[in-house]
């Protein structure tokens, strides 16, 4: 069976046990008892493939922790390993053995500490249905502790999770999709990567599949991310610690505008996406703020408070940021934002602006564009519109995706535009446009402004569209007086006949 299927058939296990938990427990804390059990298997079966080798290579040096870190294989203590979780899987207390696994865990890898969710003996917690989640692991297919397939499923549930949460949850979820584009986009190879609002990680994960797809060598990047929330702070540590991925987050969750963890650090690459519209962010207090140096940002909105705490943070000659925001920043002339844009493109700090499809989050729908910020811009004087609305394929009734092919054509695009090789003005796609032209425009960035409309070619003959018009339109007459006559039928069985 291909590996493929063998995920995919995981997942539907995974969710039906988490379906279990739903209802007995407040959703805040189920999300924290699968992902849990997620990440004491896989370090577990990390440990016991590690173990086995050292078994064969038959120098007894298994209980030696030194050979397991310098594999970057987490150490764990015999009665947090996964066969001892299992014996205690249909007992009792089988939240305790967790818990105490958990701390028996941090207590051997320092980089864990204070990270994992030591929830599952608690008074409000179903022991029951946990022990039914971690018999679900415990029947998974050996292939599941591959690494790329486990991410696969520890995403699959951050989405569904993010899903459940409703509006919360697109704080610290973005669509995989979106992810990848923004990471082909700004192509970080090495140097520094931060994220202000990082919460799962996601953007790091990302960025690291890039190198290794690309041949580098992911330890050339270094992670610095800051985040609000204290759980998604841990979610994110767990994230990249079943990765392997070495991380900066801060001494603690905190907010980036009111406790900036990275005072002094300037970044080669930002990837974010802040919370859309955040009307209470504090403004008053930070008035006289050194990053506001293109204007106060309004007290009512703080996306340009975001991108321009993001430009302060880019290294001055070659930084480049990556950054999902809803559309209104765009456009927005009220409070000074308009002003603060004008700033932006005064100073040909604007690299790239891309209009996104819609319906590409789980938990809003509201339209969304990429500004792609950058210091130091090989194209001075221009800035590249693209108009992607048209990308992307739905999949589900409220749910759309960018294919491989979409994220492809977009990315490809912006390289060729900024190397000056291959690349051609688009109607209706893409068009790289002059600081002047924007500025008569007000500086409005919206894309769709300036690509123009897309040519329809119609090359059917008249009278065959005709004919084919005249019969669709016959056909929906025919069952409209159906429809008609159903209805009629309807009222006149309940008394009222016309």
């Amino acid at each position: 069976m291909a590996k493929e299927q063998l995920v995919t058939n995981m997942e539907d296990k995974l969710w039906a046990a988490a379906d279990k938990l739903r209802g007995s427990i407040a959703s805040s804390k189920y999300k924290d008892i699968v992902l849990g059990i997620i990440f004491l298997k896989y370090i577990s079966d990390r440990f016991d493939q590690r173990f086995n080798e050292l078994v064969t290579e038959g120098d007894g040096f298994e209980e030696d922790r030194d050979e397991y870190e310098r594999f970057n294989v987490f150490f764990v203590p015999e009665k947090a390993r996964w066969k001892s979780i299992i014996e205690s899987a249909t007992k009792p207390n089988i939240g305790q053995v967790i818990d105490e696994a958990f701390i028996a865990i941090e207590k051997e890898n320092k980089k864990l500490a204070g990270v994992l969710p030591k929830i599952f003996s608690g008074a409000d917690i179903d022991q029951r249905r946990v022990g039914e989640v971690v018999m679900v692991f415990e029947n998974s297919d050996t292939l599941l502790i591959e690494e790329d397939a486990l991410g696969r499923v520890y995403e699959y549930f951050l989405g569904k999770f993010a899903f459940m949460l409703g509006q919360g949850g697109g704080e610290f979820y973005t669509p995989s999709s979106v992810v990848k584009l923004l990471v082909e986009m700004i192509e970080p190879y090495e140097g520094t990567i931060y994220d202000p609002c990082c919460g799962s990680g996601g953007m790091f994960v990302q960025a690291q599949k890039f190198v290794k797809a690309h041949g580098g060598n992911a330890y050339k990047l270094s992670v610095y991310g800051q985040e609000l929330n204290a759980d998604t702070r841990r979610l994110a540590t767990m994230n990249l610690a079943i990765r392997g991925m070495e991380a900066n987050l801060g001494k603690t969750h905190d907010d980036t505008f009111h406790g900036d963890q990275f005072k002094d650090e300037k970044f080669d690459y930002i990837l974010a996406n802040p919370p859309f519209n955040i009307s209470d962010w504090g403004q008053e207090s930070l008035l006289n703020d050194a990053r506001w140096k293109w204007g106060v940002p309004a007290k009512g909105n703080a996306n340009y408070a975001w991108l321009s705490h993001m430009l302060t943070k880019l290294k001055p000659s070659k930084g480049v940021a990556g950054i999902v925001l809803a559309n209104g920043s765009l456009s927005s002339q009220t409070s000074g934002e308009g002003s603060i844009r004008a700033k932006f493109i005064e100073e040909d700090l604007v690299d790239c602006i891309v209009a996104m499809p819609d319906r590409l989050f789980f938990t809003t729908g509201i339209p969304v564009s990429l500004w792609f910020l950058r210091r130091g811009k090989k194209r001075k004087g221009e800035v590249l519109f693209i108009d992607a609305r048209d990308n992307g394929v739905m999949v589900s009734r409220k749910l759309r995706e960018l294919e491989n092919e979409d994220i492809s054509l977009i990315a490809d695009t912006y390289h060729k535009w900024i190397n000056g090789v291959g690349y051609e003005d688009e109607i209706g796609f893409c068009k790289s446009t002059s600081l002047e032209e924007i500025q008569k425009h007000d500086n409005v960035l919206t894309p769709g402004r300036y690509v123009g409309i897309k040519e329809i070619v119609d090359d059917e003959l008249f009278e065959d569209k005709m004919e084919k018009l005249v019969s669709e339109l016959a056909d929906l007459m025919s069952e409209s007086s159906g429809l008609d006559e159903k209805i009629k039928k309807s009222l006149g069985a309940i008394g009222y006949e016309f």
